[in-house]
């Protein structure tokens, strides 16, 4: 396995792209392996470019790639697929609940924009900010890429690649198909914005037709937790050596947010979810206008799916007073010297 990095300064920093060639690290793949690729990147002349020397660098040119396993739609993993696509034919793999957006399905794309500007509403975000989101949102169309053709999967599906059987484990929550490819024998999975080394992935704003967004991701931490895998390959930065340790302390860090949430409630009284992110994030801009109040959201969501808070139409109060938000969350053992236990 061999990684290339490609630029991307509007997301989490540099993309990886994984190279499954069989190369041994002798300098060549063996005869009759196939060229797969898991994620590509966002689809502007620049990154493009990266990729085709990256791919140089092993030996391979764009148009020898047989198959491409995308771990989510969001551009910065999937914005090149058509273009890998049109260079060589390559068959592009994604989870069922993505590959019409991947694949650039006019109807998909139009009702992934209501629904945003839907969400922009509930979540009372004002008038300004949701203009300069939009136009955001639309001066970056081009990282999309042109329509494609996607083989969709499901969850448990498995796929031979190269003398290795890769396993497609749904982990929705941060986009609704995301899903990690494991290899289980080598206690390795290419996890995609699952978790990630540094940052947090984004729940809530990131994919708004997830629902239940921090449930949906608690449960998929939960996943990684009892995978248990000795290394996690992610879309950004660098692998992660303890991914169940990782996916603990990103549960921890939700349990810490909803706390903050609860004392926003507790101290300001009832408010919208863009209120509750100004109060937690302070003033947003560009991609940030969709995240934050999306984040604020998927906790208050979480409060009011436990009877911790109520809903009356933009706002959310508490319902309890002092509430137990360790009660909210699972308990993870995430000793790394110990078996991980969970209890829910």
């Amino acid at each position: 396995m061999n990684r290339i990095r490609l630029h991307n300064t509007d997301f989490e920093g540099l993309n990886n792209v994984y190279l499954l060639d069989g190369d041994d690290g002798s300098g060549g793949a063996a005869a009759g392996d196939e060229v797969v690729l898991v994620d590509l990147g966002v689809s502007i002349p620049d990154v493009r470019a990266e990729l085709v020397d990256g791919l140089a660098a092993h030996g391979h040119d764009v148009s020898d790639v047989d198959r491409v396993f995308l771990t989510h739609w969001h551009a910065d993993h999937a914005g090149l697929a058509s273009f890998v696509q049109a260079e060589s034919g390559a068959t592009l793999h994604a989870h069922e609940a993505d590959a019409e957006l991947i694949a650039g399905g006019e109807a998909a794309l139009r009702e992934e924009r209501r629904r945003q500007r839907d969400r922009f509403v509930d979540w009372g975000i004002p008038e300004e900010p949701r203009q300069e989101l939009d136009s955001f949102l639309a001066g970056h169309n081009d990282l999309v890429g042109d329509p494609c053709d996607v083989e969709p999967f499901s969850d448990g599906d498995t796929f031979d690649v190269n003398g290795r059987t890769l396993e497609a484990v749904h982990l929705p929550g941060h986009a609704a198909g995301l899903s990690a490819f494991a290899d289980e024998a080598a206690g390795e999975a290419f996890v995609g914005d699952v978790i990630l080394p540094e940052y947090t992935p984004n729940v809530g704003g990131a994919d708004v037709r997830v629902d239940a967004p921090l449930s949906t991701y608690v449960d998929s931490l939960l996943a990684v937790v009892e995978r248990d895998w000795d290394v996690a390959w992610p879309g950004h930065r660098d692998r992660i050596g303890d991914p169940a340790g990782r996916a603990a302390e990103i549960l921890d860090h939700h349990r810490e947010r909803t706390r903050r949430v609860v004392d926003v409630l507790d101290r300001h009284g009832p408010a919208t979810p863009w209120e509750v992110s100004d109060r937690l994030f302070g003033a947003l801009e560009t991609i940030h206008i969709l995240h934050g109040p999306g984040e604020a959201y998927a906790h208050l969501d979480h409060l009011e799916s436990h009877g911790v808070a109520d809903r009356t139409g933009s706002d959310y109060d508490l319902a309890v007073d002092d509430p137990d938000v360790d009660a909210l969350f699972p308990d993870v053992d995430a000793d790394d010297d110990a078996d991980r236990s969970v209890e829910h």
